[in-house]
């Protein structure tokens, strides 16, 4: 008996078992709430798409498990496991609020685990990334000039913010915000290199770190003004601070940064009036609950109907408009209760510590800021659209990584997993 015991904690020890271990449990989370919606749900073609959506993600992450055994076998164990479990709930929560969508979620799952898999079958060094981060820059902004002049919005009516062809749309903040942060992490660490060479770290700031800094700040701002996207602006600039300070070590660029952040919200708040709706309706939005706050004021109510262990799986009642993709947190709120919204956050901080985990072991500069970039990237995206949700912040258009339905996004972050694999593997 001692030896046997014995032997499955030597098993449980390898990485590769305890990741597979993880997704076990992901797995049963995600097929109780599929078992649980066609149960609620009387109508057999229901059933029918909560058994094929369990079976792509299983299949999906089953595979990527295998796969990544073989590409990047010293990996951090908890980054896929924790994925599996938020991609999974968010096809449980887009199946349970609109079929159609569950659809073609289940089909970008499949598409975003691809990619995620040859990202993570590239060569190791990511030397790739580093050599040609000027195109990625150059990318980044051809596509944010597109958006400019080819820009279309999918439902009609709105900001044009999406590209699209042949009847797929993506939204190009998306991929940019991913070219910027391997841009910056090749450029800051080339910079601080180079100071450590000619031993220039002091106490004074510096002109290689201020330049990007406002040259961001002018990115971020463009963003702002021309596609009037609050949340984009945000989080990139907020990512680029953090991988900053981490480069430079010193807490004055967060100070200048925050300050220029506050300059570009009050810019954005006098002369957008896309900007001043959203903060009028953060500062007061019971006034306005029957117009420009409604989605709000009904995530406030929802999230509060599901008290403390919620109504139950697919048996709320949720009105608010997009819910399943700017609000879902409202939905998970009422259905899974106060615990079940703690338990999401907790996913998305946890996932958010083994990237700066992977960044702190990465043997190279460059796999430091780009980890810690991404994570910052990832954590902050899904902070910032929960704390809209409940009226934290002012409401912005950014998707909950790998839970709110959306290609483009899923994508995108699927990409960013497969960095964060490719940077923790190669920690050692």
């Amino acid at each position: 008996m001692q030896d046997t015991l014995s032997f499955r904690r030597n098993l449980l020890a390898r990485p590769q078992a305890r990741e597979r271990a993880l997704l076990l449990v992901a797995g049963a989370f995600v097929v109780a709430g599929f078992v649980q919606l066609s149960i609620v749900d009387p109508l057999s073609m229901g059933a029918s798409l909560y058994l094929a959506a369990f079976v792509v993600w299983a299949l999906v992450f089953g595979v990527a498990h295998l796969a990544l055994d073989r590409y990047l076998p010293g990996r951090d164990p908890l980054i896929l496991p924790i994925v599996a479990l938020l991609t999974g709930w968010g096809l449980i929560e887009v199946a349970r609020l609109s079929r159609t969508d569950a659809l073609r979620q289940v089909m970008w799952v499949v598409v975003s685990a691809g990619v995620m898999l040859v990202v993570a079958a590239a060569p190791r060094e990511l030397r790739w990334l580093r050599r040609y981060r000027y195109t990625w820059l150059l990318g980044g902004l051809v596509l944010l000039a597109a958006t400019l002049v080819f820009g279309v919005n999918p439902s009609g009516i709105g900001q044009e913010l999406w590209l699209g062809f042949g009847g797929i749309f993506f939204q190009p903040s998306e991929v940019v915000k991913l070219l910027m942060v391997v841009f910056l992490a090749s450029y800051l660490a080339e910079k601080r290199d180079l100071q450590l060479v000619m031993r220039m770290q002091s106490r004074s700031l510096t002109l290689a770190y201020l330049a990007p800094m406002l040259a961001m700040w002018g990115v971020a701002m463009a963003i702002l003004l021309i596609q009037q996207d609050l949340g984009a602006a945000m989080l990139l600039f907020l990512a680029f601070l953090v991988m900053l300070y981490l480069a430079s070590g010193k807490w004055q660029y967060l100070s200048i940064g925050m300050a220029l952040l506050a300059c570009a919200v009050l810019i954005g708040y006098a002369l957008i009036g896309r900007v001043t709706e959203r903060v009028n309706t953060w500062l007061d939005p019971w006034s306005r609950a029957e117009y420009e706050s409604y989605q709000v004021v009904q995530s406030l109510i929802g999230i509060g109907a599901g008290g403390l262990f919620g109504r139950g799986l697919g048996q709320g009642d949720p009105v608010v408009p997009a819910a399943h993709t700017d609000m879902p947190l409202a939905v998970i709120g009422e259905e899974f209760g106060l615990l079940g919204a703690i338990g999401l956050v907790a996913c998305y901080a946890l996932l958010t510590l083994r990237g700066l985990r992977a960044a702190a072991l990465s043997r190279t500069v460059f796999g430091c800021l780009l980890a810690a970039g991404l994570a910052a990237l990832l954590g902050m995206q899904a902070w910032i659209i929960m704390a809209g949700n409940i009226n934290l912040i002012p409401l912005t258009g950014v998707t909950l990584p790998f839970v709110s339905y959306g290609g483009s996004s899923l994508v995108v972050s699927f990409v960013m997993v497969g960095l964060l694999l490719h940077v923790s593997a190669n920690a050692d």
